[in-house]
């Protein structure tokens, strides 16, 4: 059976473009598309899509409450934001309204495709920059639980903290910590730098080495720490102190 999406986006170029796009790919099927939230959700709620694809800006309902909406009377549908934003205030409230990928549009179209895939998996799809913003907030939120005397008698602190548990729910890994020293030197270089927000070309630029070759590097470390993806790995570095 083909993944079938439902693609939201207030831009009819932008739905065309995807259109055209995911229809060349053999297992997947655009069955409908929405130009603002709530419309999104109505089409959700007929068509029953296996993902959404949507953007965050749009008209009537925004993409972050659409999500939140959607995982309250959809819990299985995957949302997937495709979005030009990857500051903080985008991130992660779309993180927070359960999102499942949250994707750049200069995103590489076989990227596209291959983060379908990955989502529709089960797994989480960060691009890497914000990636970078969720473990910065996550570390951030780490040293306030440090001082647990102080935050405990601190409303707003308290507050913060039931922020990060909820921050930390969508995006559910297993607690395991492999040792560092389980992975190569190289391994460990690429780790480092896809904990820095770095794509498989930026890392490929750093190191001097073929993209393939990060690509390798990013597949070995992930099987010996027992992840599903980049994104797992990179806040898995941050949560255990290795970067």
């Amino acid at each position: 059976m083909p993944i079938t999406i439902l693609l939201a986006d207030d831009h009819a170029m932008v739905r065309r473009g995807l259109h055209v796009f995911l229809s060349t790919q053999t297992d997947m099927k655009v069955v409908g598309e929405a130009s603002n939230g709530q419309e999104a959700i109505e089409q959700a709620e007929k068509l029953q899509p296996d993902v959404v694809l949507m953007d965050l800006h749009m008209p009537v309902l925004d993409g972050i409450e659409t999500a939140r909406r959607l995982r309250t009377i959809l819990p299985g549908i995957r949302v997937i934001v495709l979005t030009s934003f990857s500051d903080q205030d985008h991130v992660i409230p779309a993180v927070r309204a359960g999102v499942k990928g949250y994707l750049m549009k200069d995103i590489e179209p076989e990227d596209l495709a291959v983060a379908i895939r990955n989502v529709h998996a089960g797994q989480a799809q960060l691009h890497p920059a914000a990636a970078g913003q969720l473990m910065h907030v996550m570390a951030s939120f780490d040293i306030q639980l440090e001082a647990q005397d102080t935050v405990r008698t601190d409303s707003t602190a308290y507050g913060k903290v039931q922020d990060y548990e909820k921050l930390k729910q969508p995006l559910q890994m297993e607690e395991t910590s492999p040792s560092m020293d389980a992975l190569t030197r190289r391994e460990q270089e690429v780790l480092a730098l896809i904990a820095q927000g770095l794509s498989n070309k930026e890392i490929a630029v750093q190191l001097v080495i073929t993209e393939k070759t990060v690509k390798t590097h990013v597949s070995h470390l992930l099987d010996k720490l027992g992840l599903a993806d980049r994104t797992q790995a990179a806040i898995h570095a941050v949560k255990n102190g290795w970067v």
